[in-house]
């Protein structure tokens, strides 16, 4: 796999996280019968919610990759 295709697949990988946690909010609101601000407040939660889950699994996922390379390491 190519390095093109690597990060291809990143960021398809992230942008389908962050629509699931930004959905699910405003999806949850629906059942209580929210104004179009609460919906909106919803969705704004669930993008901000989702940017910090996209960052923290990028960062945790570089750390882990980032391990193994370490040199004086063995595998």
């Amino acid at each position: 796999m190519s390095e093109a295709e690597r990060n291809a697949g990143n960021r398809r990988i992230k942008a389908v996280i962050l629509l699931i946690v930004a959905v699910s909010p405003p999806l949850i609101a629906l059942q209580f019968g929210p104004s179009p601000i609460e919906l909106l407040a919803a969705l704004g939660v669930g993008v901000a919610l989702g940017l910090i889950v996209v960052w923290y699994l990028g960062r945790l996922g570089k750390e882990f990759t980032g391990g193994s390379r370490r040199p004086g390491r063995r595998r």
